[in-house]
C-alpha cells in the first residue's frame, strides 16, 4: 500500500509518537509511506489533489523508528499525485498550529475531504472530522456517559453553573490538547474564576465540567478501532494515566506516570454506548479518556499512547491495526 500521513510538521514527530509506531510497522510490513505536513498540498484543477511530500520506500535500510525519523528529515519532498495513495491518515494535532498557523488544521480537513472526494480512503473521516473537531463532540453521545458540562465565554454562566456543582468544576478550553489551560476552581476559593476564565477565553470558548472524584486516580486512554474495543490475548489497548503528585491532569506530557490498564465490565459497557455512533462517523482510530463511569473526552485526530499500551501489556497493538487496515484496503477498493 501507499499510506499518507497527514501531519503538522516534519521536525514535529517524534520517536514516541503513535504516527511513528503506526508508519514503522507500516515500512516494516512492505508499504511505501508519504509524509504530508498540512502546508504542502497543491490543488490544480477538477478537484485533483497533489502534494509536497516526503517519501520513504520499503527498500531503504531502515531498522528502527530513530532510522526512520533521520530518513524522514533527510529526503527531499517531491511532488506526489494524491490519486496514487491508497490511505490518507488524518495524524495532525489542530491545537499544534493555532497560534502560529491558524488555517492549518482547516486548511488541511478541506484537503482531505477533496482526497476522498477522489475516491481515496481517508481515515478519520474528514466530513465527520469537520463536525467533530473540538471538545464538543462528546455532546453528541449518551447523557449518561459525559460529565455536566457547560460551555460559555461569560463568567456569570461558570459561577451559576458552580452553584449547582457544589465543591468543585474543571475548567478547560473547547480546542485543547496536552493538558494546556485545564484548571480546577474550588467553591471555597472562587476569587481566581474571573481571571482563569479570561485566560481560557482568549482563544475560544470555554468548558466547564463537573469534577468526578474519581480523577484522584487519573484516567484511563482507552483505544477503539472502527468502534470496537482492541482486545488480543485478553488484553486490552488502554493505558491507565496517574497525575503527579498536586497536578489534576493526567497528560504525560504534564508528568503523568502510565500504568498498566485495569478494564472491566463497567469500563466495557460505557465503552458499548458510544461505539455505534464512533464507527458510523467513520471514525477509525480514537482515543477515549475515561474517568470512573464517564467519558472526558473523545480523541479523533491523533490519539497517543499506544506504544505504551503495547510496553506495558507485552502485546503488538500497532501490528494488530496496520494488519487490519491492509485488510480495510482490500475490501475499500474491491
Amino acid at each position: 500500500m501507499n499510506i499518507a500521513f497527514l501531519i503538522n510538521q516534519t521536525h514535529k514527530e517524534e520517536n514516541g509518537f503513535t504516527t511513528t509506531l503506526l508508519a514503522y510497522e507500516a515500512l516494516q510490513r512492505g508499504h511505501t509511506i508519504i509524509y504530508v505536513g498540512l502546508a504542502d498540498f497543491v490543488y490544480i484543477d477538477d478537484r485533483h489533489v497533489e502534494a509536497h511530500a516526503r517519501v520513504i520506500t520499503a527498500d531503504r535500510a531502515i531498522g528502527n523508528k530513530e532510522e526512520l525519523l533521520g530518513s524522514l528529515r533527510r529526503v527531499e519532498k517531491r511532488r506526489y499525485n494524491m490519486a496514487d495513495i491508497d490511505v490518507l491518515w488524518l495524524r495532525f494535532d489542530p491545537v499544534m498550529d493555532m497560534y502560529n498557523r491558524p488555517w492549518a488544521a482547516a486548511m488541511g480537513l478541506q484537503f482531505a475531504q477533496l482526497i476522498k472526494y477522489m475516491g481515496r480512503l481517508v481515515i478519520n473521516d474528514p466530513d465527520n472530522l469537520v463536525q467533530a473537531s473540538n471538545k464538543l463532540y462528546l455532546e453528541n453521545f449518551p447523557k449518561a456517559v459525559r460529565p455536566k458540562t457547560l460551555v460559555t465565554r461569560f463568567v456569570s454562566d461558570i459561577q451559576a453553573f458552580m452553584e449547582t456543582q457544589g465543591d468543585k468544576i474543571i475548567l478547560k478550553p473547547v480546542k485543547g490538547s496536552g493538558g494546556k489551560n485545564v484548571f480546577m476552581i474550588s467553591a471555597g476559593a472562587p476569587q481566581n474564576l474571573k481571571q482563569t476564565v479570561e485566560v481560557i477565553a482568549r482563544d475560544g470558548y470555554v468548558i466547564a465540567q463537573e469534577y468526578l472524584p474519581e480523577a484522584t486516580k487519573g484516567d484511563l486512554r482507552f483505544f477503539l478501532l472502527e468502534g470496537e474495543p482492541i482486545v488480543i490475548d485478553g488484553e486490552y489497548a488502554a493505558v491507565q494515566r496517574v497525575q503527579k503528585e498536586g497536578e489534576i491532569r493526567s497528560n504525560i506530557h504534564q508528568g503523568a506516570t502510565a500504568v498498566k490498564a485495569q478494564v472491566d465490565n463497567n469500563v466495557l459497557r460505557l465503552v458499548e454506548q458510544v461505539s455505534g455512533k464512533i464507527k458510523e462517523d467513520g471514525m477509525y482510530l480514537v482515543g477515549l479518556d475515561i474517568v470512573g463511569d464517564k467519558i472526558m473526552e473523545i480523541n479523533v485526530y491523533s490519539p497517543g499512547a499506544l506504544g505504551l499500551a503495547s510496553q506495558l501489556t507485552g502485546v503488538d497493538f500497532v501490528g494488530h491495526i496496520i494488519q487490519h487496515l491492509e485488510m480495510k484496503v482490500k475490501g475499500f477498493y474491491r
